[in-house]
């Protein structure tokens, strides 16, 4: 490839340390087609012949057909698929083979495959978020109305649906699949062009180029063409955020799936029993979603790592940034196919929800704000609510089982309308305010995400 500019034949060691075909052999398709539509525009701009052109687009459709079908097996000796691309369109049909290269380097070759790459695997994560999401929407359906203690520090707090608690995913994951789409919008501008980072003297139509291969236009200077990654970082960052919402859901099903939380139960075709405990059922799935999140997290930190002193423009160190985001990709992939698997099969134990919501006198803020209602400053009833959960706590009694003449040795404003306020149900149906857990506001919350996924469907 840089013959007559080297003397010595290149290290065989130093050829494996610079080979990338390893990895980057995944973009064979977005490589043939970006050479596809770039053969093209030389054609019609003159820098070579229709012919030889027309030759060229015909030589690459049938390597990428043969690629396909297995007929023709990427060589693992070469040095990137941009390389093979070439050397094998060279060998199919000669020396017009060698014109494919005009006005282009593997510096914005790899700029163009890289952008091509991740706009698909951006829609295939979109694509496998939806149907996380269509998960919770009929989970959240079919427990709108399950009481269960909401949580705070971990220690019960407030009533809750079940429906509203799983809802709260929901709106992470939609903001999820904005950062995505976030991210598509700005890489989608073609860098080819850029050449090595100083553009080229050919009078190359950047722009039909662009059109033909879906972006929204070209990149505006020639060194940032062929230097930026940060749509590669933008994508490892919202993969990192994808994986820490899972991660976090992960943790509640490991908990909600213990014999001591017991508000839930995993799918047998989603756990796993232990080599020595048979009574065992491990929640394995979420565990390993929770862990694989570091993995994700350290591909971000190495990109980040990797592009934090470079000069410009194209530096080999880049090299680096396609093994870290692949395998990114692959593991959030994976992670929500399996997570989705999971949650769309666990069962929601209501009754136990339900009788851990009536312990913890998470009603207090409710009891306090009756006090208020009948007149006491909101801090007053604090004061008096707090020295009942004490009374309750040494006397061994809940809110409920409280008696009137108990209530009213704490205070003169309570009535009979106590026990209705610091009913759970009343205390959800009480919170009817947007974003509330009340029913309103949770069949409002399902009506959005609803329409979110029908929007979002392939």
């Amino acid at each position: 490839m840089w013959a007559g500019r080297f003397s010595k034949e290149l290290d065989s060691r130093v050829n494996d340390f610079n080979s990338s075909i390893a990895f980057d052999s995944r973009m064979y398709v977005c490589d043939i087609e970006g050479s596809m539509a770039h053969a093209a525009m030389l054609g019609r701009q003159g820098i070579i012949t229709p012919a030889d052109a027309e030759l060229i687009i015909s030589g690459l459709g049938g390597i990428l057909s043969d690629l396909e079908s297995g007929a023709l097996e990427i060589d693992p000796t070469a040095e990137d698929i941009h390389m093979f691309v070439e050397a094998a369109l060279t060998a199919r049909i000669g020396e017009p083979g060698k014109k494919l290269h005009t006005a282009r380097s593997r510096n914005d070759q790899v700029a163009l495959d890289i952008r091509l790459y991740l706009r698909g695997e951006i829609a295939a994560v979109k694509t496998k978020i939806n149907a996380l999401l269509k998960a919770i929407y009929d989970k959240a359906t079919a427990h709108a109305g399950t009481i269960m203690p909401g949580y705070t520090h971990l220690q019960r707090a407030q009533p809750v649906t079940f429906a509203h608690h799983i809802l709260a995913y929901a709106q992470m994951l939609r903001r999820d699949m904005g950062r995505l789409d976030d991210a598509a919008r700005r890489m989608n501008l073609s860098p080819l062009g850029s050449c090595a980072l100083a553009a080229t003297t050919y009078p190359l139509d950047r722009e039909s180029v662009a059109d033909e291969l879906g972006f929204d236009g070209v990149t505006e200077n020639s060194i940032d063409g062929v230097s930026d990654r940060d749509f590669v970082l933008e994508v490892a960052s919202a993969l990192t955020i994808i994986m820490t919402h899972l991660s976090r859901f992960s943790e509640e099903i490991i908990l909600w799936s213990s014999s001591e939380f017991g508000f839930a139960t995993l799918d047998d075709a989603f756990s796993t029993g232990s080599s020595i405990m048979p009574q065992k059922k491990n929640p394995d799935v979420a565990e390993l979603v929770r862990s694989k999140t570091g993995r994700v997290t350290g591909s971000l930190v190495t990109l980040l790592t990797v592009m934090k002193g470079l000069p410009l423009a194209y530096n080999k160190d880049m090299q680096e940034d396609k093994e870290a985001i692949f395998d990114a990709l692959d593991t959030v992939k994976l992670c929500l196919e399996l997570f989705t698997g999971m949650f769309a099969t666990l069962t929601v134990n209501a009754d136990n929800m339900r009788r851990a919501a009536s312990g913890g006198f998470i009603a207090a803020t409710d009891c306090a704000d009756y006090l208020v209602r009948r007149g006491l400053p909101f801090r007053d009833a604090y004061k008096v609510v707090g020295k009942l959960v004490a009374y309750c706590i040494a006397n061994n009694k809940t809110f409920e089982t409280l008696t009137l003449d108990e209530y009213k040795s704490f205070d003169a404003a309570f009535e009979c309308g106590i026990y209705d306020a610091i009913n759970l149900e009343a205390c959800v149906s009480r919170r009817n305010i947007k974003g509330g857990p009340a029913a309103g506001s949770v069949q409002a919350q399902l009506k959005s995400l609803a329409d979110f996924i029908g929007e979002h469907n392939d």
